[in-house]
């Protein structure tokens, strides 16, 4: 009741006492608060029920006044006094051994907002940064401490000054141990810091300086505004990090997010010592992994992969939820959103990180979390288990941007082989394999979601992925003939005997001879044409054909599309424009030369193969007709992917209807001609099959009722994704040609 009394009487002396000069205005409050020391003997009540609060307020408004009434960037008396009689070192002292109750909180306050509001740089300052060097490491010391909201608002305060001039941190790169005997809190404290404020003072700057204390870091031995020492040393410490990190583990959320925020701002500082010092001497890479894996491991064994692919994307630190609801949604959904939004922070994290952090980083989350954990989930044998695996994991690929982290995903998946792929060395990564395998498994679940997962895989923004899947097998051309003439299987009408023979096909026109095709270097490349006599004109005529190729592939009564509004080749014109374009602007960095390798570059002599990830497709693509209908659209969907790509070699392996293909290999249009020549064939034996494929295209689109089972519906279907795909097919050949006539000078 007495001090209560004595505040408001200080009070109102303090509103009635003329205005003094700033300094010893300043000089005052600081003298208030350490005559309490040296008059009070009850250190027990607590610091709100003191005048501290009130003049540690006072102090800033005063520090804050004085700059804004100097020119930016001097120093002013009130600031120099509380340099150069180390406040900050006193406060520290007091807030540490949180003397009287809550003055930790006071002191954490005071620190906060005077980084925030003087906009001079204060760090520098040995008599700042060192201070505040030791206050860093009091913040995180006790889960759910009272001070919890205080600390992190420092912290967060420290980050973003470090962010502002990023060399600073070096400030905070303590060199060795300490002394921490020095450091321990002990029972005569509070004494002690009373006999030092008992010292007379007389309001001016000190003659002389005490030396620095022997466990002070290197960094902050340079004098009171010296740059800070760049820090080399292996065993550092990032004391900073450290308290952030304990942070993370707070059961407050918002402290949480907090934390994560100022991890975010210190991983983006440039300083390469840093970097070293974030990865090699904290323990951030087992905080990202540690949680990632107890996150995964908290999802059900069994979920629906539509769960998975549908539910909605979250930004970590904003999944606001409700228990309730979320459980009455689908098991789990509290689950997946949490593992989804802290891989959200890992991965922005990674994004955000100095260059060699983000590598350390990546390879940690492959290390500890992919091989550890979801490779075993991959390649188990029970089929749910590998369904809601693959689900997650093609929901994880979907997710991640930071090209570290996706980099290292992809070596976890295909492995970092580069060379070309042959029969014998397509199972040397067993993890490919087994995924390339699910293509085609057993089940049409798997196999569709494995399908999926590719097909997410090859739109990201890695040359790997297309190389170590496609293009490795393409890069020689040996899948071209290249026999002299004499050596030549005997030919038939002007082509081997087991080629596709567009010219004698009753599908195909007279003028689709293969002397007048378009070559795949015309298709891609923006150099004038190969030969004078092959003109512009000439080009457009010659795509007309290549187009036509794929619209006549399915005979007239297989074909049922122009019976039905809305389903023309138009639309497919409409998305290979926008698809390719995205394409274009992924590839575009890469260096994918508009022409094809030339012949004599090319090593003809080697054997051919397509590699797995095509054979899978091939045979998939083979058995179109016996197919159920969504396995065939995830098949085609890959396929039409792949033939947007922006290279040479693809365009002419997969849209160029004349390559004459060396003995034994097959290219995306001879399968398709074997799948024709096989449907010709099955519909003599079934009656009424265009009407019954007029029915069934009526039923997929929703435009008739579902009634009485046709019979062949796995036929009827196959056939009208198969002339789907074919107008797909002209229509990127198109695209792809007219995009590279109009960048041709």
């Amino acid at each position: 009741m007495f001090s209560k009394f004595t505040s408001i009487l200080q009070h109102a002396v303090e509103a009635l006492a003329p205005s003094l000069p700033l300094q010893e205005d300043f000089v005052y409050h600081w003298k208030a608060i350490t005559h309490y020391y040296i008059e009070t003997s009850d250190d027990k009540a607590p610091v709100t029920d003191t005048n501290i609060p009130s003049h540690l307020e006072q102090m800033l408004d005063i520090l804050t006044q004085e700059e804004g009434e100097r020119e930016s960037g001097e120093t002013g008396p009130c600031m120099e006094y509380l340099l150069h009689h180390k406040i900050l070192e006193t406060l520290y002292t007091l807030g540490k051994a949180d003397c009287p109750p809550g003055m930790k909180q006071q002191v954490l306050t005071f620190y906060t907002k005077l980084l925030g509001r003087i906009r001079q740089p204060l760090l520098p300052h040995i008599n700042v940064h060192r201070p505040v060097q030791k206050l860093i490491r009091l913040c995180g010391e006790v889960l759910a401490a009272p001070t919890e909201n205080e600390e992190i608002q420092f912290l967060c305060i420290v980050c973003a000054k470090l962010k502002q001039d990023p060399y600073l941190v070096n400030f905070f790169l303590e060199v060795g141990c300490y002394d921490t005997q020095s450091e321990a809190k002990t029972p005569g404290e509070a004494e002690g810091v009373k006999e030092n404020l008992s010292a007379p003072d007389t309001g001016q700057p000190q003659a002389e300086e005490q030396a620095d204390p022997p466990e002070e870091p290197q960094v902050a031995a340079a004098g009171a505004s010296a740059g800070p020492t760049t820090n080399n040393n292996n065993n550092s410490n990032y004391n900073l990090v450290t308290s952030l990190l304990s942070l993370t583990k707070s059961p407050d959320g918002r402290i949480v997010v907090k934390a994560c925020e100022g991890l975010m701002l210190l991983v983006s500082l440039p300083e390469p010592a840093a970097a070293r010092c974030l990865t090699e001497n904290t323990e951030l890479c087992e905080l990202l992994t540690d949680r990632l894996v107890a996150f995964y491991k908290a999802l059900p064994q069994s979920m629906d992969p539509l769960d998975i692919e549908t539910v909605e994307s979250v930004n970590w630190g904003l999944d606001v939820y409700n228990l309730k609801e979320d459980a009455a949604v689908f098991t789990g959904k509290r689950a997946l959103i949490s593992f989804l939004s802290w891989l959200d922070y890992c991965d922005q994290l990674i994004k955000e990180a100095q260059k060699s952090a983000a590598a350390v980083m990546a390879k940690a989350v492959k290390e500890r979390f992919f091989v550890s954990v979801m490779e075993p989930q991959l390649m188990q044998t029970s089929e749910v288990g590998i369904l809601t695996s693959t689900a997650l994991l093609n929901r994880i690929i979907r997710q991640v941007t930071s090209e570290a982290l996706l980099q290292e995903m992809v070596y976890f998946l295909l492995g970092e082989d580069g060379g070309p792929e042959t029969v014998a060395t397509i199972a040397q990564t067993p993890l490919r394999h087994r995924l390339i395998e699910h293509c085609d498994h057993l089940s049409d679940e798997i196999s569709i979601m494995t399908l999926r997962l590719f097909e997410q895989l090859i739109q990201k923004p890695n040359q790997h992925i297309l190389h170590n899947l496609v293009l490795r097998s393409l890069e020689e051309r040996n899948y071209l003939e290249n026999k002299p003439q004499e050596e030549r299987e005997p030919m038939e009408n002007g082509q081997p005997h087991d080629a596709v023979d567009l010219e004698e096909d009753p599908l195909f026109g007279d003028d689709l001879s293969p002397d007048r095709r378009l070559s795949s270097s015309d298709w891609l490349s923006s150099s004038p044409p190969l030969s004078p006599e092959h003109s512009k004109c000439e080009g457009k005529t010659e795509v007309h054909k290549i187009v036509n190729s794929f619209l006549c592939l399915v005979p007239d009564e297989a074909k049922s599309s122009y019976q039905v509004e809305g389903t023309g080749y138009d639309t497919y014109l409409r998305d290979a424009h926008r698809q390719f374009r995205d394409y274009c602007g992924v590839c575009q960095r890469w260096d994918w030369r508009g022409n094809p390798k030339p012949f004599e570059k090319c090593n003809l002599d080697s054997p051919f193969f397509e590699g797995h990830f095509l054979k899978v497709l091939f045979d998939r693509m083979g058995r179109i007709l016996d197919q159920p209908y969504d396995v065939n659209l995830q098949v085609t969907s890959v396929l039409s992917k792949l033939s947007l790509l922006p290279h040479p070699h693809m365009h002419e392996y997969l849209l160029d209807p004349y390559i004459n293909l060396a003995p034994g290999c097959r290219s995306l249009f001879s399968v398709i001609v074997r799948v024709v020549g096989d449907l010709m064939l099955r519909i003599q034996r079934i009656p009424d099959f265009t009407p019954k494929l007029l029915l069934v295209r009526k039923r997929l689109l929703g435009l008739e009722p579902e009634g009485i089972n046709i019979d062949h519906m796995t036929l009827l279907e196959g056939v009208i994704v198969l002339e789907e795909f074919c107008k797909e097919l002209a229509a990127i050949a198109f695209v792809k040609f007219h995009a590279t006539a109009s960048s041709s000078p």
